[in-house]
């Protein structure tokens, strides 16, 4: 039997249980699934496609990879993606625990080591937990330029993720043109996660780039579309239209890559239903809802920033997405030094313990890798009234 780690949020059972005694009632901004309603024009899609009585097709239907075509092409700068080369899946966690397997990754015979899977420093934890299910070997790293020879021939899969989660960071169109320079001369797939994209703050132009994207990716000489050769693009509606409920996600990208994907996953029946195609159709083709949601989570991240600052917390990154990721603002070196001491995973569940005592339950940093230790990740999810309420504790 496949041993994998205890699951992470399991951890959270003693603060959140802390929290919950708060007279007010409890806060929660830890694992960020959405409060807001699932907008209307979604909610009719479903229901209009309840009637299905017969198997949806693993591809998507047409449709709805139109649909999501024209979304790229909108809302994604990515102006040239064949329908064809988009697959819908069962939510962006499915598809990110099961790629590296799906790819064929693991431990290679004769080759004496297992595949190499490269994902960032601080990083969502199913990177790491799709590895070690194919059997592959995850490796975390900002710098995979700096990798050695022997390391990248092992490098099979390199996941890069912008904004990301936790820290909201945006990576530059210069570094993701150079990863992908160095995937092709490795013979590595490229996975971006990019599901917080329709989120941007502190973002000039809001503009965050894709894989997909020409500036990106580059045009194919002979062709003259953009070269989506060793590409996956990874994305859920999820959290710009309220659907985690929905479970409705899909993937873009090379030819050959999604044909392989597609195959394998009619052989293994994992198929999104009918009627959520339908509704993540709708929801690709109306962006006022989207529009609308995001001012929500503005308003809710304007008065949540300065009252963090408040309670002694200082916000780094945090330039896109659903989060905050915090820190003490008392730096560990004492005045006078010249270096600061590291911090500690102890230093993360300080801050999660304060913040309980307050009757808010936020995310620690080290779920997301050593590089998270010291940290906290807050999440706008919730309603206002309760963000009004986490709001008045920090400032108290």
């Amino acid at each position: 039997m496949l041993t994998l780690p205890e699951y992470p949020w399991d951890a959270m059972a003693p603060y959140v249980e802390q929290a919950q005694q708060h007279p007010d009632g409890v806060v929660n901004l830890s694992i960020g699934t959405p409060v807001d309603p699932t907008p209307e024009v979604i909610q009719q899609a479903l229901a209009a496609a309840s009637d299905a009585p017969g198997y949806p097709t693993t591809h998507g239907t047409l449709t709805l990879r139109e649909a999501i075509a024209g979304w790229f092409a909108r809302r994604r700068r990515v102006p040239d993606l064949d329908p064809a080369n988009i697959l819908p899946t069962v939510g962006s966690k499915e598809l990110v625990a099961w790629l590296p397997t799906l790819l064929g990754l693991g431990s290679r015979a004769g080759a004496g080591a297992a595949d190499f899977v490269l994902r960032p420093l601080v990083a969502y934890p199913t990177y790491d937990i799709g590895a070690q299910i194919a059997g592959a070997t995850p490796l975390a790293t900002d710098d995979p330029f700096s990798l050695d020879e022997d390391t990248l021939k092992r490098v099979k899969l390199i996941w890069i993720n912008s904004p990301s989660n936790p820290t909201g960071a945006v990576a530059s169109l210069e570094w993701m043109r150079s990863v992908v320079k160095l995937a092709r001369r490795i013979g590595a797939v490229v996975a971006s996660d990019e599901c917080y994209a329709e989120l941007p703050w502190d973002v000039a132009g809001d503009d965050v780039p894709s894989l997909l994207d020409p500036r990106v990716c580059g045009i194919d000489e002979v062709t003259g579309a953009s070269d989506h050769r060793g590409l996956l693009t990874v994305y859920s509606a999820s959290k710009q239209s309220n659907l985690a409920g929905y479970r409705a996600a899909f993937a873009a990208g090379c030819p050959e890559l999604i044909a392989g994907l597609v195959n394998t996953r009619k052989h293994a029946g994992m198929i999104v239903p009918a009627p959520i195609q339908a509704a993540l159709t709708a929801a690709l083709n109306d962006d006022a809802h989207v529009s609308a949601q995001r001012e929500v989570y503005r308003r809710r991240r304007e008065l949540m920033v300065p009252a963090l600052a408040a309670a002694g917390l200082q916000i780094e990154e945090s330039r896109a997405g659903l989060y905050l990721w915090c820190r003490s603002a008392q730096g560990p070196a004492a005045e006078g030094e010249t270096s600061a001491t590291p911090a500690t995973a102890e230093d993360t569940w300080r801050l999660v313990q304060e913040m309980a005592e307050r009757g808010i339950v936020v995310g620690p940093g080290v779920f997301y890798g050593e590089q998270g230790n010291g940290y906290i990740r807050v999440a706008l999810t919730a309603s206002d009234e309760r963000i009004s309420a986490a709001v008045a504790r920090l400032r108290a």
